[in-house]
């Protein structure tokens, strides 16, 4: 059974060498974003390198935007050419993202979104991350704090009143 948007979207999110993943996966999890026509998902580490080497001599000629594309190249650079991989796309309008894996949508390897020549990509909402305002003061007290058995860390409060 293929992965739903959802689950590669947080397969997506998981991958710390895919720089633009939170706008990728933000496109996937879109309500207006469909599955796309594949007649061949099943394809190959070299099928698609030597596909996304063509487009991205052509999507900088006709400037196109496009999100993951250096980081699938070097991914795909790095593996061997003869390695089955699965293509899954999506598309909303004028843009398509295509998101390859090695079968059970959790082991992504790299995801591409672009939009058509001269149209620009969506805005996506990125998921906020929330964070405390912290001074660096404050936070070294705090490690200390943490270092120090509890019965030391009213002492050391106590000479910094």
């Amino acid at each position: 059974m293929a992965p739903t948007k959802r689950q590669l979207a947080a397969s997506i999110l998981m991958c710390a060498h895919i720089a633009d993943r939170e706008a990728i996966a933000g496109f996937l999890t879109d309500p207006a974003t469909q599955v796309g026509g594949n007649p061949f998902p099943g394809t190959s580490v070299g099928a698609q390198r030597q596909t996304w080497t063509g487009h991205s001599f052509e999507f900088r000629t006709t400037r196109t935007e496009v999100l993951g594309l250096t980081c699938l190249l070097r991914v795909l650079g790095g593996l061997p050419g003869d390695e089955p991989l699965v293509q899954d796309i999506f598309q909303s309008g004028p843009c398509r993202a295509y998101v390859y894996h090695r079968g059970d949508g959790c082991q992504v390897v790299g995801s591409v979104l672009h939009a058509k020549p001269g149209v620009a990509l969506p805005i996506i909402k990125v998921r906020s991350r929330r964070r405390r305002p912290t001074n660096a003061s404050h936070a070294q007290l705090d490690l200390f704090a943490i270092a120090m058995p509890i019965e030391a860390r009213g002492l050391v409060h106590e000479h910094h009143a």
